[in-house]
């Protein structure tokens, strides 16, 4: 049986407007209107002989991964919260820890099929084909990782060489090789030796954990120290907090597979894209007889080879070539293809000028719904708020705002002091500053309110939270 572990980290910068700090590219709806990376990475793996995936994600991406899962039909997800990033040996070894933890007495070293939740595969059958020949290296104690058949001299990704063959499936690996320049790049694809460095591995939590030991002992030992009190937080398993932070940052081609001598690749030729920038995008989506791809309510006229997508309106193009445009409720992307992997220095600016557009967007999911921010200005700010059907906000207070609530549809539960009463469609309700309350989705439907806020300040951070079902503080 097989183990899949989803490493769910990282931000996606590259890819903002739509991929934002706290909603990342991993659980955007980029390359299947029905999915988002995160589930169309369990998707496929259907029809492999798999237990319920382990995902590995950042404590503030823990409600939308789990929501992600179960709307997606995927039961029994385990997930385990990274109170920070350490990279991806450290992800790995929680997760290799958790799967020895939880292995009964006899049972055999479970095998480990790590996959990164953001990557692209078209192939399907041919991947699931890669995922078994890897399994039987993996079973005989190698640590593999897939290299992915190159199609064109790439200097993004890092390479492998592959050395003597193992099997008919799997070589081992002569070499790992740091993103190269053009000229190197175009060396290695007509060498035949070389595959792109994919970030995706297969082999037994045992081995992996006595090689790290064996490379790298103090990333083992902060993870051990991590994991010895864990904390069970609803569908989230709680590593100690301040151990993993002195964890050293390290990715595991470095500290592992880089060092070890039982190193394997297997060559995965499945339509693999890791969608690292708006123009891998392109690259991967249908295109228009120009080479438009488009999303969303867009017109194009005299416009060719231009990746467009509109979120909330509609976007017309009009004589341009070779543009990534990208519309979204609070900001717009306009960038030549060709400078695309510099949109990250834009979320930097946005980060040193102290704007939120980099950390969110203007709608944004919490465990009880989604509020959408469509207004605001000096001393008010006008929500859409959500509440999934039985769902709860927690018991809280503000200091400085006042909240005005007028229900759209269904039934609100509402807590204002010492009053506990319903709101339905049509009604409104006040509660003054300083006042304790709550909002309750007592009925089977959403409940859709419009909230008005007014006051001196207005942040979220003016939240005295006295009771939350959730774990938040």
């Amino acid at each position: 049986m097989i183990y899949p572990v989803m490493l769910a980290g990282g931000t996606g910068s590259r890819l903002w407007p739509l991929s934002r700090q706290l909603n990342p590219k991993q659980f955007l709806k980029l390359t299947d209107p029905k999915w988002s990376m995160l589930q169309s990475t369990v998707a496929r793996l259907n029809g492999l002989p798999v237990q319920p995936p382990l995902i590995i994600c950042n404590e503030e991406h823990r409600f939308i991964a789990a929501e992600q899962m179960r709307q997606a039909g995927f039961q029994g997800a385990h997930i385990i919260l990274e109170p920070c990033g350490r990279n991806t040996a450290p992800a790995i070894a929680l997760a290799a820890l958790q799967l020895q933890k939880a292995r009964q007495q006899g049972e055999e070293d479970p095998v480990m099929l790590v996959l990164a939740a953001d990557h692209l595969i078209q192939n399907v059958p041919a991947f699931q084909r890669c995922v078994q020949q890897a399994n039987t290296l993996a079973l005989a104690g190698k640590l593999v990782t897939f290299g992915i058949t190159p199609t064109h001299p790439e200097t993004g990704y890092g390479y492998i060489c592959q050395g003597e063959a193992i099997n008919e499936h799997g070589h081992r690996v002569e070499a790992f090789a740091e993103k190269p320049g053009m000229d190197t790049a175009k060396a290695y694809l007509k060498s035949g030796n070389y595959l792109w460095n994919s970030g995706m591995f297969m082999f037994r939590a045992g081995r992996y954990l006595e090689e790290l030991g064996k490379h790298r002992p103090d990333i083992l030992a902060a993870c051990e120290a991590a994991m010895e009190n864990l904390r069970q937080d609803f569908d989230f398993t709680r590593v100690d907090e301040a151990r993993f932070a002195e964890c050293a940052n390290e990715s595991v081609d470095y500290a592992v597979m880089e060092k070890t001598d039982e190193a394997a690749v297997v060559a995965l030729d499945a339509g693999w894209s890791d969608i690292g920038s708006w123009s891998a995008l392109w690259d991967v989506s249908p295109k228009d007889a120009q080479g438009n791809s488009t999303s969303g309510d867009v017109m194009t006229l005299d416009t060719n080879n231009t990746l467009v997508r509109a979120e909330s309106r509609l976007l017309a193009t009009l004589g341009v070539d070779d543009l990534v445009i990208i519309e979204t409720k609070d900001a717009v992307l306009v960038a030549h293809k060709d400078k695309v992997q510099d949109v990250k220095k834009l979320v930097a600016q946005l980060q040193a000028d102290g704007r939120y557009e980099h950390l969110n967007h203007r709608e944004v999911y919490r465990p009880w719904g989604v509020y959408d921010s469509i207004d605001s200005g000096e001393r008010y700010q006008v929500k859409r708020i959500t509440v999934k059907p039985g769902a709860k906000l927690s018991v809280q207070m503000h200091h400085h705002r006042a909240e005005h609530w007028i229900v759209v549809s269904g039934t609100a539960k509402v807590t204002n002091g010492e009053k506990t009463y319903l709101v339905t469609e049509n009604q409104s309700t006040y509660i003054p500053v300083g006042q304790v309350h709550s909002l309750e989705n007592p009925g089977v439907i959403n409940l859709e309110l419009i909230e008005v806020q007014s006051g001196s300040y207005l942040g979220e951070d003016d939240i005295v939270r006295y009771e939350d079902r959730y774990g938040r503080k």
